[in-house]
């Protein structure tokens, strides 16, 4: 069984578009600071790495999956040819959160994906996002979490249990001294 690591891609990989927008193409995707060097030390630590976002631009019309498709891929490349990262696989959600499927967080369909096709060990497995939701759904699926805090108010309310992260991290690189 493998470790892995489940990241969010909107504020965990790449900066958060504002509330209630989306990137819709590559020159709207600006990586945070610190996610190449975060993701080479999982790498060389013996993580799958695995992208799991929810993306209702696509169910919402405002972008194809084929050309959501196109922006992972270039993603990936960017990563590979800059830091020599190779992304195990990318999941999305194009679902509304309003269609009950059982993909979008903080249902566990994604991960389960993961889980299902790469022999993934949950328990030895992290989850790492910027929302509740991310955290909720590592919850459920069975890994360690971890959420990065923001400046945006994003989290200030209180969380029940189930969203309680394990960690919290106000920098990607601080990941580093929790995930060995």
């Amino acid at each position: 069984m493998q470790r892995a690591v489940f990241l969010d891609r909107d504020g965990v990989i790449n900066q958060s578009p504002p509330r209630g927008h989306y990137v819709l193409n590559r020159s709207e995707f600006n990586f945070k600071e610190g996610i190449g060097e975060l993701l080479k030390y999982l790498q060389d630590q013996g993580f799958l790495l695995f992208v799991v976002t929810n993306q209702a631009c696509v169910g919402r019309g405002l972008l194809t999956g084929h050309d959501l498709r196109n922006i992972h891929t270039w993603m990936s490349l960017s990563l590979s040819a800059k830091y020599k990262v190779f992304l195990d696989e990318i999941f999305y959600c194009p679902h509304q959160p309003t269609d009950g499927c059982i993909c979008r967080k903080p249902e566990v369909g994604m991960i389960m994906d993961a889980v299902k096709k790469h022999g993934v060990s949950l328990e030895h497995s992290w989850m790492i996002g910027d929302s509740l939701n991310d955290i909720v759904a590592g919850k459920r699926a069975g890994t360690k979490t971890i959420l990065i805090e923001e400046s945006d108010g994003k989290n200030t309310r209180k969380e029940n249990k189930e969203e309680r992260p394990d960690f919290r991290v106000n920098s990607l690189l601080e990941i580093t001294k929790i995930i060995q």
